[in-house]
């Protein structure tokens, strides 16, 4: 799927002089019409990436394999998408090495699960925990449609990720949890249990409320290193000529990460000397910062986040499939 020549069922980025880009998947036979004029996939089919196409009105377009940051940002989605400036952080930050076995809750579009996948190997193992099963049925597709094929080190489960894990992992068996997540330290407990001494665990939250609950719900567990915690902010730059300067617009804030190992047994972390220096916030402040933590409701309303109609991530599932379904060479009706 990633090399070679061009074969039906692959996706290919056309890009024109404007710097257009689409993606289309290749089919024999199969014809793809723009106001510009029609281009045949037969015409592309068996060629090299990296050549340059006319259409019957003379168009032309460059031809290449979408990379992994073109696919994520094409694919059929439900939820949103792990942005590729925060999966590659991801993947540096919790360290994800080849044979690793990696828990990872929240799938949504699958968009990380393939960069956790890339990462682990054909040795290593990723079990994927998603609540909504529409969402799962999404992510299977990109997933499948990415690498032309189920990944042989890929389990999906539906269910509570606070509880299904411990129906399924040993204690202590797994090398990194990554959590994206509304309320991740509802995962506290599964977390402690399953996390092998030393292994990382990363969440993904999208607004501080998020990021202060868990990293003070992690300092109180003690069973956890010092939580540390970024942002990662993304600006491209214009090259024309002299005219070299950062562009317009950027990718800015699209969430943080929060990192932390596990400890071994009832170890518990030194208490840091900054940490001494820090005041207990007044119960003023507490009330001010969102009153009783413990009835509020994190959900995609209180949170401001983006609710997607089950209509819709149906409808992204489907699609997804039948991506999926042309890259494994299944027939098409």
């Amino acid at each position: 799927m990633r090399k070679g020549r061009l074969k039906p069922g692959q996706r290919v980025q056309l890009t024109d002089y404007k710097g257009r880009k689409s993606t289309i998947t290749l089919a024999e036979g199969g014809e793809w019409h723009t106001h510009q004029g029609v281009l045949r996939h037969d015409e592309l089919i068996g060629q090299t990436e990296g050549i340059v196409v006319a259409n019957d009105a003379g168009y032309e377009y460059q031809v290449l394999r979408p990379l992994l940051n073109d696919f994520v940002l094409s694919m059929p989605r439900g939820a949103t998408v792990v942005y590729p400036k925060d999966s590659a952080q991801i993947i540096q930050v919790a360290d994800i090495f080849p044979g690793a076995h990696v828990l990872e809750a929240g799938v949504g579009s699958g968009a990380l699960s393939i960069s956790l996948l890339r990462a682990v190997g054909d040795t290593g193992s990723l079990h994927s925990y998603e609540l909504r099963e529409e969402f799962a049925e999404i992510a299977r597709g990109n997933v499948e449609a990415f690498f032309g094929q189920q990944h042989p080190g890929w389990e999906i489960h539906l269910g509570d990720a606070g509880t299904t894990p411990l129906e399924i992992e040993q204690p202590q068996t797994v090398d990194r949890v990554v959590l994206d997540m509304l309320a991740p330290w509802d995962c506290l407990n599964m977390v402690k249990t399953v996390l092998a001494p030393g292994g990382v665990w990363v969440s993904y939250v999208a607004t501080v409320t998020q990021l202060s609950r868990l990293a003070e719900a992690i300092r109180d567990s003690e069973g956890f290193t010092e939580p540390e915690a970024h942002e990662t902010m993304l600006r491209t730059w214009h090259l024309d000529g002299l005219a070299v300067r950062p562009d317009h617009r950027m990718v800015a804030h699209t969430g943080f990460l929060l990192a932390t190992r596990r400890l071994a047994g009832d170890h518990r972390p030194l208490q840091l000397k900054k940490r001494e220096k820090v005041s207990e916030p007044s119960a003023e402040d507490k009330a001010a910062w969102g009153g009783n933590q413990e009835d509020a409701v994190w959900d995609e309303e209180s949170l401001k986040t983006r609710v997607v109609s089950k209509k819709k991530a149906r409808r992204a599932a489907a699609n997804a499939q039948t991506i999926a379904d042309k890259a494994k060479g299944v027939p098409q009706e």
